[in-house]
């Protein structure tokens, strides 16, 4: 098989929530990442209202360059579907001030989430995210923002995000692939789920999970190579479509303090992912 341009490794600030920014940087290069997926700082989740990220963006973005570390991605808590009007309307202001970020860091791509269907048909759940998506779009595409829809939420199955991607048809809107959510969540193969989605896969989300029945879903976060995620075939999957983008710890302890610390998950995903890239 022929090999892909390098694929590169990131990881999320959920996964260190204790990290100031500077500290983010530093580990990032001590741990031999490529890339910083932004969501949230500290107490901070929307990093648009935090200093580092207004008044002193232009300093933290030079921080950035002097490590040799890009900003991958910036994970906005921007829903697609399911909101109200005036919740809708934040959101848009919300995804602006993304992508003006964007536009100081270089950054290729903003996370948004699929949202909610609540009762409606799924052809009516479809309408409205192309819709919505249309506007969106109106936002980035002077920028260099491009928006990426995680399979989140109440969309995780591949087709949905297939018809929304056919439908909008715009080079500024795809698909954020965790490969976790519709796996686990509602027992969808990589295979159909790469089926379905892959020309739009721009980003990626990593990570593992361990069937835990006293876990709300029904299983619980682990280390990279302790669950039951087939890594391994999902990697094959992305280096068959020549894929070259970011391959993104999503280490969810902002939301599980229980689970190990970002100095023990960080580096043991360095580990493991170099192992299957190199297999």
């Amino acid at each position: 098989m022929e090999v892909p341009t390098k694929l590169k490794l990131a990881f999320s600030t959920l996964g260190c929530p204790d990290w100031d920014i500077q500290t983010v940087i530093d580990n990032a290069v001590a741990y031999g990442f490529d890339g910083v997926e932004i969501r949230g700082i500290g107490d901070t989740l929307d990093v648009t209202t935090l200093p580092e990220f207004t008044t002193s963006r232009q300093e933290t973005a030079r921080w950035f360059r002097d490590a040799g570390i890009v900003v991958a991605c910036f994970s906005s808590s921007v829903m697609m579907t399911g909101l109200s009007k005036k919740d809708f309307d934040k959101a848009l202001s919300e995804l602006k001030r993304y992508a003006e970020l964007c536009e100081t860091f270089q950054t290729r791509y903003i996370r948004i989430f699929g949202g909610t269907k609540g009762t409606r048909s799924w052809e009516e759940a479809i309408e409205e995210a192309c819709a919505n998506l249309n506007r969106m779009i109106l936002i980035v595409k002077d920028t260099p923002a491009r928006i990426v829809v995680e399979t989140h939420d109440d969309w995780m199955a591949g087709e949905h995000f297939r018809r929304v991607m056919e439908d909008v048809n715009s080079p500024f809107a795809g698909v954020l692939w965790d490969v976790n959510h519709p796996y686990m969540f509602i027992g969808e193969s990589p295979q159909r789920t790469w089926q379905e989605i892959s020309p739009w896969v721009w980003h990626t989300h990593w990570k593992d999970s361990i069937p835990r029945q006293e876990y709300e879903h029904g299983f619980a976060p682990c280390l990279m190579g302790e669950g039951v995620l087939p890594h391994g075939e999902i990697l094959e999957l992305l280096k068959r479509r020549h894929y070259d983008g970011y391959l993104s710890l999503e280490w969810e302890k902002r939301w599980h303090a229980e689970i190990p610390e970002p100095e023990v998950a960080f580096p043991q995903y360095i580990k493991y992912m170099k192992r299957l890239l190199d297999g």
